[in-house]
């Protein structure tokens, strides 16, 4: 079961063998793939041209052109559903400012400085725990703004390391 919100119309949508539930309604439904990012979709007794101008990331929010109209259109499943009754949605859109230590260990090497940008899957710098190295990565895009620990620091765990903005 999938919410879909177009342009803040909420519908429940369901498919099942080629057939289509929408807000409880049974409807026969046929897809055809006319290019790239366009579509031939009949739904019940209508006939839509769809066509895909973007997506985000996560492919849940869309931007299309339906039958020549602009829609924007968010997508959320049973697990976006799950996400929000855990009270955990919020924290997929937060942009992580602080690099904690994941365990205590020692600081090797420092890779970045001040000033830095820095993009997803970056090492920032390398922390020893329990004999073995650990290169630390950037979770997200950013730039340093302040380097907290300097090589051979001894670190505990959850202290922070790096400030980014």
């Amino acid at each position: 079961m999938l919410n879909i919100n177009i342009n803040g119309n909420e519908f429940l949508f369901d498919t099942k063998a080629g057939e289509v539930l929408i807000n409880g309604v049974h409807q026969q439904a046929d897809v055809v793939k006319l290019d790239k990012n366009k579509y031939h979709v009949i739904l019940g007794d209508a006939s839509h041209t769809i066509e895909l101008l973007q997506k985000d990331e996560t492919g849940k929010n869309l931007s299309l052109i339906v039958d020549g109209k602009k829609q924007q259109v968010e997508i959320k499943d049973k697990y976006d559903a799950l996400l929000k009754q855990l009270g955990m949605d919020k924290m997929l859109g937060n942009k992580m400012n602080l690099l904690k230590a994941p365990m205590p260990g020692l600081v090797l090497n420092v890779l970045v400085k001040e000033g830095d940008s820095i993009k997803k899957g970056d090492s920032l710098l390398v922390l020893e725990a329990m004999k073995m190295e650990n290169n630390i990565k950037a979770a997200g895009d950013g730039v340093i703004k302040k380097v907290n620990v300097q090589v051979k620091q001894a670190v505990e765990k959850n202290q922070v390391l790096i400030e980014m903005e």
